[in-house]
């Protein structure tokens, strides 16, 4: 994990979500939610005001539009192509501002700055290697580990949104949503 010098313009909490998480092949469903905050200190349960939230799935048919590498629906393959759209986002519209990708995967955290070495999921571990490289280019960036299911409401709201996108259901609402809610 690395720290900004500097407090992030922008926390962007990604989170993946997988039906059943075993047992998996490439026709498992599986999504990713992410939440982008403007001014989230890291500290407590969660500060900043919400700036934009999306979710998604993992695509794993190779000639499918959004394909990025992911053999497999998996929790693993859902972080993983969670980091992918932060990242995305932030080249796209994050602008020069100084970043922080908040996840609860230590897999996919240290999979993506190339901390660890991939043993699976390598084409799409390339893929997010590839685009954290780019957007590091451009700004300061880092990310941080946040505990799971421990009451954070961005990681929870990520995590909502990843659950509900899976599931096919459209999330709750942010002024109706509680932290834990899936």
């Amino acid at each position: 994990m690395s720290r900004l010098d500097q407090n992030p313009h922008w926390t962007v909490y990604v989170d993946g979500s997988c039906m059943g998480n075993q047992n998996v092949d490439a026709s498992t469903p599986a999504s990713w939610g992410l939440v982008v905050v403007v001014g989230d200190s890291g500290l407590g349960k969660g500060s900043g005001e919400l700036h934009h939230e999306a979710a998604g799935p993992v695509v794993t048919e190779r000639q499918a539009e959004g394909f990025i590498g992911a053999e497999v629906g998996s929790n693993n393959t859902a972080e993983l192509s969670g980091f992918a759209a932060a990242l995305r986002w932030l080249l796209v519209e994050g602008g020069d501002e100084p970043a922080m990708i908040r996840a609860d995967s230590t897999y996919a955290g240290n999979l993506a700055t190339g901390v660890w070495k991939a043993k699976a999921n390598r084409e799409l571990v390339a893929h997010v290697q590839a685009l954290w490289d780019e957007v590091q280019a451009l700004r300061p960036l880092a990310w941080s580990h946040v505990k799971a299911h421990r009451g954070h409401r961005w990681n929870e709201r990520a995590d909502h949104l990843a659950a509900r996108h899976m599931m096919g259901k459209p999330p709750e609402p942010l002024t109706f949503w509680k932290p834990g809610q899936r």
